[in-house]
């Protein structure tokens, strides 16, 4: 299996300036601690891909991908339980493409709300990744169009490997970056750009204990699908994560580690209350694992990325209500 080069990331990088934004490390003392009272804390480069156009890292991959596509057939498709299409939604308007999103019926409304807005047709099917991705493929084949896949695809990954290079460049010291794992694009492509810079950084996967689909996978030697999953972080959902991200995360990831519900929601609500930095579930994951001690022995700079903030003043409310 072809593993991603960086060449093809640098590459990546051309193509994506000006659409997907260079977005800012801003430094934050996160405290430690299993409850409150917090006990102490550190200071961590927090990367604001929620400050993304559409409010998450994956118009990276997704633009990337669109421009590298020869036939783009009748269209563009792609399953997606939100960001992805969002992402896939704008990369189609701004080259005037027609887009179909196929999104699980659990999507939050705001996503299925903005995937609209930006032109996509919008189809919702099942509740897994397995549900979706098969309706993709069956419309795929009767209407002619292309497949845009969230993750597991080489022109997605070396997008997404894009903010490696930006953390890299804005941050030279860095001792280890923290990424969050759905699918594994993301924890790919910065993997790989990392480590094939500099690979005495540290490359840590975060995700939810009730996803665990990589670290499963990971310990098992092979891709693994898991019987269900179960979390608030609805960006980190897949049953299962890609054959090549997974290959990726095996060659460069130095760990892959996993944090509890109620350590997300507790790093959601104090990225917003104490840094004024709007994450969604998903996209503090990081921060979580910052906060559970996880990182503890990291002697040096921390990158930790904020994969997204597409998440509603209803939703940060009803995780004020649960904690």
């Amino acid at each position: 299996m072809t593993l991603t080069t960086l060449a093809d990331i640098e590459a990546a990088a051309a193509r994506v300036r000006g659409v997907a934004r260079h977005t800012p490390l801003v430094d934050v003392t996160i405290e430690i601690s299993d409850r409150l009272p917090m006990r102490d804390g550190r200071s961590v480069h927090v990367k604001c891909e929620n400050l993304q156009p559409m409010g998450a890292f994956k118009i990276r991959g997704a633009y990337n991908m669109l421009l590298r596509m020869d036939d783009r057939g009748s269209g563009v498709i792609t399953y997606s339980s939100g960001n992805h299409g969002q992402a896939v939604a704008m990369a189609a308007r701004t080259l005037g493409v027609p887009a179909v999103i196929v999104m699980p019926t659990t999507a939050p409304p705001n996503k299925v709300a903005g995937a609209k807005a930006l032109g996509a047709e919008i189809i919702l099917e099942g509740t897994t990744s397995v549900h979706r991705r098969a309706r993709a493929e069956a419309e795929a084949a009767a209407r002619d169009l292309r497949m845009m896949p969230p993750f597991d695809h080489p022109w997605i990954i070396e997008g997404q490997g894009t903010c490696g290079l930006e953390i890299l460049a804005d941050l030279p010291k860095v001792a280890c970056v923290l990424v969050p794992v759905g699918g594994g694009g993301l924890l790919a492509g910065v993997a790989a750009a990392v480590k094939l810079r500099n690979p005495r950084v540290k490359v840590i996967g975060v995700e939810p204990a009730g996803a665990a689909k990589m670290s499963t996978s990971l310990a098992k030697g092979e891709p693994v699908t898991l019987d269900s999953v179960g979390t608030i972080a609805d960006g980190l959902m897949p049953v299962r994560p890609g054959d090549l991200t997974f290959a990726h995360a095996r060659a460069f990831a130095d760990d892959v580690v996993t944090v509890d519900d109620r350590q997300i929601a507790e790093a959601t609500l104090w990225l917003h209350d104490r840094a004024r930095l709007v994450a969604e579930p998903s996209g503090a994951a990081t921060v979580a694992a910052i906060r559970a001690g996880v990182v503890d022995d990291i002697d040096g700079p921390i990158a930790a990325i904020l994969s997204g903030g597409n998440v509603t003043l209803e939703r940060l409310s009803s995780l004020r209500a649960e904690d």
